[in-house]
């Protein structure tokens, strides 16, 4: 015998975020736990707070993500467009393999690689910063 579980969906774990604004060059905002349709919105809220008063770089570090869905995907791309929009390039650091898959999967990977504005960019650099969180 078979029993299904009667919950309709699994539970989340929070979303965790912390706002570094000591870098006049660069906000870092760390996000960890699940990035998901549940969770997304305060995510997307501190990023249209950032972008008010758009600095050069908005750093969005993903050290202790846990999961993302496409919720969560959705508000990396509006970071994007909100920073094309206002001159803030957009850098992921710390990018999580299972993330960095997603990103190559759905073409974010190559949006992100975009130039702000019209600059030159090279493969060396590029937007999405690794493990080593190096620029």
């Amino acid at each position: 015998m078979i029993v299904l579980s009667r919950r309709s969906q699994p539970e989340a774990t929070p979303l965790s975020m912390a706002v570094d604004r000591s870098d006049p060059a660069a906000t870092l905002i760390r996000v960890g736990g699940d990035l998901a349709y549940t969770t997304a919105g305060p995510l997307r809220a501190e990023v249209d707070r950032v972008l008010a008063d758009p600095p050069p770089v908005l750093v969005l570090d993903f050290t202790d993500l846990l999961f993302i869905d496409s919720t969560g995907l959705g508000v990396i791309v509006h970071a994007w467009r909100e920073g094309q929009q206002c001159g803030t390039a957009l850098r992921l650091r710390a990018v999580p393999r299972f993330l960095e898959t997603i990103l190559d999967m759905t073409g974010v990977t190559g949006l992100l690689d975009r130039p702000l504005g019209g600059e030159s960019r090279t493969a060396a650099q590029n937007v999405v910063e690794h493990a080593t969180g190096t620029a």
